[in-house]
């Protein structure tokens, strides 16, 4: 498929049955522990007597002093706009364009944004490529410019910020229902490796009164080379443990292992509540300046380790709040 349609709305006028989508895009300071965080959400609960929403998210993580700065603002759906086959989204003065981003949320903080980006490879499919036109699993997720350069402003409570060569990426995902519980982590430039890009996500789902496995997919792209290891046996039998603030992983495939920590600091996370097609919701521990330890090991080559202080993002979704960390939206 090309970018164009990885990026296309999947949310059709009139759906039933229950559907969110969001595109994001994110990115950190060149050398600072700031970054931020944009998010474009719809939701169409599967309850056809709750309204469907579009919602503008920020998270905006700030250095000195050390403060995270949120807001959210929610629209009927219909007053949107959906494009199915390029990216270009819009509620109100708000859009989303491959390249060009703008907007304003408020509550609590308010933000509005002014953003150009540019520069990609070929899109990051995180899951096998045939799960992304079969029912399983129910939520897909596709970095869709994995490695660009923002350029622009962020107004934060009035405060002007520029945003000048910030490193992100644009993402897109979308589903029939959020996944229960998982883990996410992604770094687009390591501190000593720039050009390095790895995102990582470990999942598990309830199934009537039964949990599946962990599964963890993982996908590193480094010296030219695309190292992905989310087969479905790479995914059961990989290793992943998370807590609220820390979560170490390993996965391996013939003559290649990936194994890793990523973690975050508690005034560097923010909660997120987030509402669940089905019904229900669930709670996302945010933090956008995390730090990752990487190590890559491949036959005959030496052992890399790769770093970053406060590049990697870093989520953890399930059902309950953390104690000190508060739900901001």
């Amino acid at each position: 498929m090309s970018l164009a349609i990885w990026q296309g709305a999947r949310y059709r006028p009139g759906m039933r049955g229950g559907h969110y989508e969001s595109w994001f895009l994110r990115a950190n300071h060149p050398k600072r522990a700031e970054a931020f965080w944009i998010r474009y959400t719809l939701l169409v609960p599967q309850d056809t007597h709750l309204p469907a929403l579009a919602e503008l998210w920020v998270v905006y993580s700030q250095d000195e002093p050390r403060v995270i700065h949120v807001a959210k603002s929610v629209y009927p759906l219909d007053e949107g706009r959906y494009a199915e086959n390029c990216l270009d989204i819009a509620w109100g003065d708000s859009y989303l364009r491959s390249g060009i981003a703008k907007g304003e949320a408020q509550g609590p903080d308010e933000v509005r944004w002014d953003l150009r980006y540019e520069g990609s490879t070929m899109p990051v499919l995180l899951l096998p490529e045939r799960w992304y036109t079969s029912s399983f699993p129910r939520a897909k997720s596709v970095t869709t410019r994995p490695m660009v350069s923002f350029i622009g402003t962020l107004q934060v409570n009035g405060l002007l910020i520029p945003i000048d060569h910030w490193v992100g990426s644009e993402n897109h995902n979308w589903g029939s229902r959020h996944t229960d519980h998982y883990a996410w982590g992604q770094v687009v430039g390591f501190d000593k490796e720039p050009d390095v890009f790895f995102e990582i996500i470990a999942a598990r789902v309830r199934w009537r009164n039964f949990w599946t496995p962990v599964m963890t997919l993982l996908v590193l792209r480094i010296d030219g080379q695309e190292i992905r290891l989310n087969g479905m046996l790479q995914a059961l039998r990989a290793h992943s443990r998370w807590e609220p603030l820390a979560w170490s992983f390993a996965s391996s495939a013939k003559g290649i292992r990936v194994r890793g920590t990523i973690s975050a600091q508690r005034h560097e996370c923010v909660a997120l509540r987030y509402d669940n097609p089905p019904g229900g919701e669930h709670i996302c521990l945010n933090s956008k300046v995390a730090a990752c330890d990487l190590w890559l090991e491949r036959a005959g080559l030496p052992v890399r380790h790769l770093v970053t202080q406060h590049r990697a993002a870093f989520e953890i979704l399930g059902d309950d709040a953390v104690e000190g960390i508060p739900v901001m939206a």
